[in-house]
């Protein structure tokens, strides 16, 4: 009967060497797949402001095509809760457009009563590449001291002409729709100190900000483990050739 070949522990140690790079690229290239969800949507950041007071935020659009650019950005206000002032900051390379409207009704804000406010801004210009993303800082205030949030809705432009409609609404714990349309939470005074407050630890899988760290982390994880699995690998070449 033929002898059964024998590995010798130089010899499986080789082989799970020349394995490491691989499982490691497949591992960092899973986690990043799926942390890249969490980055796909036109989003306003960050994603709360105070009740009543002024804010700055940013109108996030990442570019989700391959083959074209992003050429046109389209801010649509809520009608219902109507903002006073808007104040866009310049983003080089874009021209900016802002658009006011006639109030129906007037509203009483403390810098007296405003009789028109901002319906529209609209960014052009400009150009977002595949695999970049644009913020587009906004100043604005008088917020309402009556609504839990302001909704957007924003329409992204490709180069290709496909236009993209941010307007969908999120229902509170239903199923995310395929295009969300922006969302600011407004907070309370008392709310809003307890949200600087470290969050239980039994919390921190909710909401958006949380999961998008986590997705951060994953990747970065992913990254790393990649990496040390292509040292491996040349390391165990380096070995075998010096033998």
């Amino acid at each position: 009967m033929p002898a059964m070949p024998v590995m010798n522990a130089s010899g499986t140690r080789s082989s799970l060497l020349r394995r490491l790079p691989v499982a490691g690229s497949l591992a960092a290239a899973g986690v990043l797949l799926l942390a890249g969800p969490a980055f796909a949507h036109v989003t306003v950041q960050p994603g709360t402001a105070q009740k009543g007071g002024y804010a700055t935020i940013a109108v996030k659009v990442p570019n989700e095509k391959d083959n074209a650019d992003t050429v046109k950005v389209e801010l649509d206000l809520d009608p219902k809760h109507p903002l006073a002032s808007v104040m866009p900051q310049p983003v080089p390379g874009w021209d900016v457009k802002v658009e006011k409207s006639k109030l129906d009704q007037p509203v009483k804000t403390d810098d007296g009563t405003v009789t028109e406010a901002v319906t529209k801004v609209t960014w052009t210009g400009g150009k977002i590449q595949p695999g970049q993303f644009q913020q587009f800082p906004l100043s604005v205030g008088q917020l309402p001291s009556d609504a839990d949030r302001l909704v957007f809705k924003a329409l992204q432009t490709y180069s290709d002409n496909d236009v993209v409609r941010w307007i969908d609404p999120s229902m509170p714990g239903g199923k995310e729709p395929e295009h969300p349309a922006p969302v600011l939470k407004l907070l309370a005074k008392t709310d809003d100190t307890k949200q600087a407050a470290p969050a239980p630890a039994k919390d921190s899988g909710s909401g958006g900000s949380s999961s998008d760290t986590t997705a951060r982390v994953l990747g970065i994880a992913g990254i790393v483990l990649g990496a040390a699995g292509v040292g491996y690998g040349v390391f165990a070449g380096r070995r075998r050739t010096s033998a």
